[in-house]
């Protein structure tokens, strides 16, 4: 059930932004709140608002505010998104039309990489090693279910887009806010891909995550429906791997029980990046994790093991079938360019790991903007357009035929 109250704006921050800061008053208590203006539009010292105090009230570490749902005092601003065709959020108290960003043409395969996230904090380390490594590549952010829904709440996708590293941001499904909306994860990822000439697109939850300490249960198993989305496509996919050298909980450390319960029930392979010279836990940890997602008989499926040259599975063939590379990180660089740096309360030096598996995952989705592009330039020069396309669709049923 909704937990609404009545209540004071007593303190507004700017509007200029896509979310405003408030202090509230309810109760005779000051509490912090915040608003989607393009919703609700701006709110004054005094105005009387609708918050919704779940999220403070169970004392959720991203959630730490209340909610505006409503501005009695002012209404709702805006025109009600007059020419817009398609709702979000549909019936609900906050259902708003707007213009998806589908178009009729179906160009296919895309071949461009899709990184796939498992949690937000992974999006800047990523877009970052991705620059570092191919500086100018237009990197494109396609945002889902999973955590936040309102584009507009993500700091991180507005210090990316202040600093160039994302070229655009698109909000699919039941997200909303982005620079353009999308019906679907899939529709969201062909308008980048094809349409607004990204080079490569990551795409995974806005901030926070939902979850609970099932298998299932989770926001992260988003990216089992975003990578397949993205190979439908024609799109390489690569798996940013969630791994943790210092996260409380033991089906988090090493590689997170989230990640390997994605790489088991994936129809197909997909590229998964591990940093070179950073080991992850091994033993009673990972086995832990992967107990989470196999059962108890661990004896028979013995835990993912790396070594010191590459990374070697030794496994369930669920795991090792996918193609697992390594990448050098450079942490130092990264911790002190400005970007974000925090994953449920720690920083780089409480959880190194994390933030090394995602700065390898940048890496390597660079090498794979950089293999689409060779391959592009080889296409132009071989041969007629019409064996060219003979050729893209060859590719494409060969793909359709590996993945069955």
């Amino acid at each position: 059930m909704l937990k609404l109250r009545r209540a004071t704006v007593i303190d507004a921050g700017p509007a200029d932004g896509p979310e405003q800061q408030l202090v509230v008053e309810l109760d005779g208590r000051t509490r912090p709140a915040i608003a989607d203006v393009a919703l609700l539009g701006a709110a004054q010292p005094s105005d009387e608002v609708i918050v919704n105090t779940q999220a403070l009230d169970l004392g959720l570490g991203s959630g730490g505010y209340d909610i505006v749902h409503v501005n009695l005092t002012r209404g709702l601003a805006g025109d009600g998104g007059a020419g817009a065709s398609v709702m979000k959020l549909n019936y609900t108290s906050i259902q708003h039309a707007v213009s998806p960003v589908e178009g009729e043409r179906l160009n296919l395969p895309l071949q461009r990489p899709v990184a796939v996230l498992a949690l937000h904090g992974q999006l800047a380390p990523v877009a970052w090693a991705c620059a570092q490594a191919i500086p100018g590549a237009r990197l494109g952010y396609v945002q889902t279910e999973g955590g936040a829904l309102p584009g507009g709440h993500s700091r991180t996708v507005r210090a990316l887009r202040e600093r160039k590293l994302l070229a655009g941001h698109l909000t699919a499904g039941a997200a909303f806010g982005g620079d353009g909306e999308a019906i679907t994860t899939a529709g969201a990822l062909h308008h980048g891909l094809s349409e607004l000439g990204w080079d490569a697109a990551v795409c995974g939850p806005g901030p926070g995550i939902v979850g609970s300490g099932s298998p299932l249960g989770h926001g992260g198993l988003s990216a089992l429906d975003n990578a397949h989305a993205a190979l439908a496509l024609g799109c390489s996919a690569l798996l940013v791997a969630r791994m943790s050298s210092g996260d409380p909980r033991t089906r988090h450390r090493g590689i997170s029980h989230h990640t390997l319960t994605v790489l088991d029930l994936l129809l197909a392979p997909v590229t998964v990046a591990l940093p070179a010279g950073m080991r992850s836990p091994v033993g009673a940890d990972l086995r832990a994790g992967l107990g989470a997602v196999f059962g108890g008989a661990m004896p028979s499926r013995p835990g993912l093991e790396l070594d010191v040259e590459r990374p070697t599975a030794r496994g369930p063939a669920s795991i090792t079938r996918h193609d697992w590379r390594r990448a050098k990180v450079d942490l130092p660089a990264y911790a002190v360019s400005g970007l974000p740096a925090q994953t449920m309360g720690r920083g780089l030096l409480e959880d190194p790991l994390f933030f090394g598996a995602a700065l390898a995952a940048g890496a390597a989705l660079a090498e794979l903007v950089a293999q689409a592009a060779a391959g592009d330039v080889a296409g132009e020069h071989d041969g007629s357009e019409h064996e060219r396309g003979q050729r893209a669709g060859a590719r494409a049923a060969d793909a359709k035929l590996r993945m069955w």
